[in-house]
């Protein structure tokens, strides 16, 4: 098998059952608001809460975001980001921390423009559990499916709302780690979901797959987060935690040195209301 030595995305789930609760994955644009900061909030979330870690990779043209992520992307990449922080900062993480789950989710351009197999390689080398590439659908993703079967690396996809049975049995065949169901039809950050709906889609999506299920987009709240996890294995909260940053950047902190004590309290507040949602 590849380098993944072992399966932390798997254990953690076992981790969740075992424990009788539900998981909470808080995601943060890579290098924002810079790559000191960064760092000292990837590798105090877990400490706050995080069951799992996604980091968004900065994109040009975010499309599946809300304004508050485009606007993160678009910083970060004013700095010239490059890949190799990423994997870099991930790296440092594992120095501390490595039974976390850490999830990568961006777009196709900037994976294919490093190199597929290098990008794989370098991203299961550094410490990356999984990969949501957000506009290549299933149909599309053989190359990189196929590198990243041979590391070990799970690829995760989206389910919409409007993703319907025969579409849903095509992304089945790829999927592993847990499936993502995308709670609204639209960008992330903007409307709310219909709690009904999302109900009777995850239950629907019980009966076809035995891999855990996670929620996104739209949840901004601990009360949301709370009322999202009762469904599903694990909630994703992220325009909400990237909006504490922003709002540090227009209140012109020049240091930021409150700002991760800010992001840590809000993830232990969500944290505990998807901990009571499982009792």
């Amino acid at each position: 098998m590849g380098n993944n030595e072992y399966d932390r995305i798997k254990d953690r789930f076992l981790l969740l059952k075992k424990e009788k609760r539900k998981g909470l994955i808080p995601f943060i644009t890579a290098s924002d608001p810079n790559i000191d900061v960064f760092e000292e909030i990837l590798i105090g979330l877990p400490g706050s809460g995080a069951d799992f870690i996604e980091i968004g990779i900065p994109f040009s043209d975010p499309m599946a975001d809300g304004p508050s992520i485009q606007l993160s992307s678009r910083r970060v990449l004013q700095k010239k980001f490059r890949l190799k922080e990423l994997f870099q900062s991930v790296s440092k993480l594992r120095k501390t921390d490595n039974i976390t789950p850490v999830i990568l989710m961006g777009y196709y351009n900037p994976i294919f423009t490093f190199g597929i197999k290098e990008f794989v390689s370098r991203a299961v080398r550094a410490g990356v559990d999984a990969l949501i590439v957000v506009d290549l659908p299933p149909e599309e993703a053989d190359e990189l499916y196929q590198h990243a079967i041979n590391e070990n690396l799970h690829l995760i996809f989206l389910i919409a709302p409007t993703t319907n049975e025969q579409r849903f049995s095509v992304i089945l065949e790829k999927a592993s780690g847990f499936l993502y169901y995308v709670s609204i039809k639209g960008i992330t950050g903007t409307s709310s979901a219909n709690m009904t709906e999302v109900k009777e889609k995850i239950n629907f999506i019980r009966t076809k797959t035995s891999l855990p299920v996670a929620v996104g987009f739209g949840i901004k709240n601990a009360k949301q987060a709370y009322e999202f996890a009762k469904y599903s294995d694990v909630v994703v909260v992220g325009s909400a935690i990237v909006d504490i940053i922003s709002k540090s950047i227009k209140d012109g902190e020049k240091d930021f040195t409150s700002l991760p004590s800010k992001v840590f309290s809000f993830v232990h507040t969500l944290s505990k209301e998807v901990l009571r949602s499982g009792s």
